[in-house]
């Protein structure tokens, strides 16, 4: 393409992206300083509409950007305005404030933040807890055949599972459990408790294998579970004020999180950005969702997913989800550090 018909289809996709409406040739020429004639401008306009990147409504001569326009304008078109000092400041500031006493919190607490930056919907995946290794397991008795069963990670993530089972257990049980459980299970990757691996473990308790199997159980459920990936949504309010969705659209994107982040998972490194109109499963066709991921040694450990309409100032908003993965990122590792420099004065 020339550079003066992507000059227009550039025009196109901002003036849309400012106000939502059409826009038409005369508007083009004010923004382009006059310095192309209207005729041409409306020849260059049917030229993107038959090569698929523009289209017209039926109640007027102005263009919309498709989503092939809007993928061109993404991809080869725009410039991403760098964040300023002051912003990337600002966010620098806002993190310094975000409690991260474990990798969850501080992901969860990433995006409510990203969130009010952005006035989008946030929807961050979280496969962090596929690092951890188990620092403890313990069972306290609450009631009759009652036991809470405690399952605490090297990021300092804690599980709870109430136990009920069909006899109470004596004081020996309960010791010889936990110590035959914290022997042979700390230290061990919680991808790692596979079902033989329990197994082996059970067999190994002998004579209170019956007895003790349950919790043993229990203990590898709590691990399947911190190890599935964890979707969150936040900032739906900030969908309520978008004139782009009606209150069905918000509800159906609401509902369907889980599969938003199963689009997400592409995103292995930089930006990835899907559109509705072109995937059945993000159903809602005038939205837009810009993904980014964020790593935990050197390793993928989620995304965070911008929702918002199909007419979101692109430029704006992939360098604010830039900076905030690199920031997660950062302070995941800082974790990290701390966790493995503290381990090493405990065994000291």
């Amino acid at each position: 393409m020339e550079n003066r018909t992507l000059k227009i289809l550039e025009t196109i996709v901002d003036e849309y992206i400012r106000t939502g409406e059409a826009v038409g040739s005369k508007l083009i020429a004010e923004k382009l300083n006059n310095t192309v004639s209207s005729a041409t401008i409306r020849n260059e306009m049917a030229a993107l509409e038959q090569q698929g990147f523009l289209e017209h409504t039926h109640t007027s001569s102005g263009r919309l950007p498709t989503v092939m326009g809007l993928r061109l304008y993404i991809e080869k078109i725009m410039s991403p305005q760098e964040l300023s000092e002051d912003e990337r400041s600002e966010i620098d500031r806002i993190f310094s404030k975000i409690e991260a006493d474990t990798d969850d919190r501080l992901i969860e607490n990433a995006g409510r933040a990203l969130a009010d930056l952005t006035k989008c919907a946030i929807v961050s995946t979280n496969t962090v807890n596929k690092f951890s290794v188990i620092t403890k397991v313990d069972v306290i008795p609450t009631g009759r055949r009652m036991y809470v069963l405690l399952l605490i990670t090297s990021e300092g993530n804690i599980k709870n599972r109430i136990c009920r089972l069909s006899f109470d257990l004596t004081h020996e049980q309960m010791e010889y459990f936990t110590e035959f459980v914290n022997e042979h299970l700390r230290g061990v990757n919680l991808e790692e408790l596979s079902d033989e691996y329990i197994d082996n473990i059970a067999k190994a308790m002998g004579t209170y294998m019956m007895s003790l199997s349950p919790l043993l159980k229990a203990v590898a459920d709590l691990s399947a579970e911190m190890t599935e990936q964890q979707v969150d949504m936040t900032g739906e309010k900030n969908l309520l004020t978008c004139p782009d969705f009606s209150a069905a659209q918000i509800a159906h994107i609401m509902e369907r999180k889980a599969e938003l982040s199963r689009l997400m998972d592409d995103c292995l490194s930089g930006i990835v950005i899907k559109f509705g109109k072109d995937t059945d499963t993000f159903a809602v066709t005038n939205s837009s969702l810009i993904a980014s991921s964020f790593s935990k040694g050197g390793r993928k450990a989620g995304s965070f997913g911008v929702i918002g309409p199909v007419r979101l100032d692109y430029k704006k908003i992939i360098p604010y989800i830039e900076y905030f993965s690199q920031k997660v990122t950062e302070a995941l590792d800082e974790r990290e550090g701390e966790i493995k420099d503290k381990e090493a004065d405990d065994f000291e």
